[in-house]
């Protein structure tokens, strides 16, 4: 009987996250060093809020959607851990929308299996979700709208689609290369003619655009309806315009960081953290128009740029593109040994060097602020350079073969 199959990566998966939640409770309990990140204890006390008939924003630092909040109630009424265990199950429904996709591509079950346990069995993966932190509903929500793409169900991923850009604005970068896929020669045989200006408007505006564009767009604006009737303002102050002119004056992997700490109470700040998005913007919609039509590697090679160039960059923002990592890679021509290896030492090592800094500014007391600028910088400069290796090893691989192509093959 072979070992590495379907149900014993989903039942490892599993029996890590659990093991690992467990284990956090007794650090918890018995060390100083907590293992819960402190963002489930602001979770905790927006749901503790709203279960009260309050707002979640009487929470100081909580930048979210009111519907995170709602969906963690069951930590006041139920048990404190409820939470951790919603986003472990998500987790896992990732893994296995990742089977899923792989299977719908053709490879075979056992390759299916050994690719997803780069999400699965990564203990990296597993350490966020267990320690609290909500990234995995908004990728389990990303995967849901793709798969469905990949299906055809066009209005199962727009609603999905919307309610993901709804938890968390990022994935509104995918809008370009989903609408890049639904073409008119996706879903149908009839080759583009030569048409004026408005006659080549009106046959790229295809029902399945149309189609996405406005459900998504509804399932969108109808919950910030709902949730700007029920907190006004507030909610639209908290969790979308707070992250436009947002100012982080902790450190984190962004290059950033220093320049906006130096001027936090500047208004200089603002204008640098808003610059900051022109480069961003520019490299993330020329990687959607430049690879498009392979709607993973698109989105996987948008959101390593976006998260690589954005002003703030935390190691939750990893889980966004390592969940898309197991769908491209077997379509990637990098040899393991030693490309694939110096790809990962470059990655985990530029990480290690920051890491070493903010050790010796947060424990030691030592001043290390510059040195942290340049593990940032040196950061940000392995992930261009990985990009680079990883867009010249890859085999494109087009979500959907054109029907047109297909007929005449055929």
């Amino acid at each position: 009987m072979p070992i590495l199959t379907i149900n014993n990566v989903l039942a490892g998966g599993v029996l890590l996250r659990a093991g690992m939640l467990f284990y956090g409770l007794w650090q918890d309990a018995h060390m100083n060093v907590k293992y819960t990140d402190i963002d489930y204890s602001v979770f905790t006390d927006a749901a503790r809020s709203v279960w009260n008939g309050g707002s979640p924003y009487e929470r100081s630092t909580y930048r979210y959607t009111p519907l995170l909040a709602w969906l963690l109630t069951p930590n006041i009424w139920l048990h404190p851990t409820f939470g951790k265990w919603l986003f472990v199950l998500c987790d896992c429904i990732v893994g296995y929308l990742i089977i899923r996709i792989l299977r719908e591509r053709k490879l075979s079950e056992q390759t299916a299996a050994a690719y997803s346990m780069l999400w699965l069995l990564n203990p990296q993966v597993a350490t966020i979700s267990t320690r609290g932190s909500a990234e995995a509903t908004v990728c389990a929500t990303v995967m849901a709208a793709f798969y469905a793409f990949q299906r055809k169900h066009v209005i199962w991923g727009a609603i999905w689609f919307g309610i993901s850009v709804h938890l968390k604005i990022y994935p509104i970068i995918y809008a370009l290369p989903m609408l890049i896929v639904l073409d008119r020669a996706t879903f149908s045989s009839i080759p583009k003619p030569s048409l004026s200006l408005w006659g080549k408007i009106r046959y790229e505006a295809t029902k399945q655009r149309l189609m996405f564009f406005l459900v998504s767009g509804s399932v969108f604006v109808g919950l910030n309806i709902v949730f700007y009737i029920v907190y006004g303002r507030e909610f639209l102050d908290e969790t979308y315009i707070y992250h436009i002119s947002r100012k982080d004056h902790r450190h984190n992997y962004s290059m950033w960081f220093l320049p906006i700490y130096l001027k936090f109470f500047s208004p200089a700040s603002i204008t640098m953290g808003l610059l900051s998005f022109l480069p961003q913007a520019l490299v993330v919609t020329v990687l959607g128009f430049a690879f498009g039509k392979d709607l993973y590697f698109a989105t996987f090679l948008q959101t390593f740029a976006f998260v690589a160039f954005n002003k703030v960059c935390t190691a939750q923002y990893f889980m966004w593109y390592i969940c898309l990592l197991p769908v491209i890679w077997p379509y990637n021509t990098l040899r393991l040994a030693p490309d694939t290896l110096l790809l990962i030492a470059v990655w985990f090592g530029s990480q290690a060097l920051y890491l070493q800094q903010a050790y010796r500014l947060e424990f030691l007391g030592e001043n290390t602020f510059n040195l942290l600028w340049a593990a940032g910088a040196i950061i940000f400069t392995a992930n261009i350079w990985i990009l680079y290796k990883l867009i010249n090893s890859q085999r494109v691989v087009p979500l959907f073969k054109s029907t047109v192509d297909h007929k005449k093959t055929s």
